[in-house]
């Protein structure tokens, strides 16, 4: 079971790398919205996992997902809002 999790979590990360990697500059604040959208359902995921079977162990790695998600979505916010701000007028 541990070999099958960690196959797909090495495919993931691979796949993951080289979908991001062939992305155009024109498309990166759409695809950071999705990533936005999908740490949003992360951080839900994660505070329904703390009531699974292990208290402990559940509660560790639902930290961790929050946490990581959270910086994902607040240096996404960062990200966008600077780019709107470069096509504000000066005026």
């Amino acid at each position: 079971m541990l070999i099958m999790l960690l196959t797909i979590f090495v495919l993931a990360v691979f796949v993951g790398f080289e979908i991001i990697t062939k992305v155009p500059p024109t498309l990166h604040t759409p695809l950071m919205s999705g990533s936005n959208a999908i740490s949003g359902i992360t951080i839900v995921g994660a505070v329904l996992a703390v009531h699974a079977g292990h208290p402990i162990l559940t509660g560790i790695i639902a930290f961790l997902a929050v946490t990581l998600a959270m910086i994902n979505v607040v240096g996404g916010y960062l990200v966008t809002h600077r780019m709107l701000r470069m096509f504000k007028s000066k005026g």
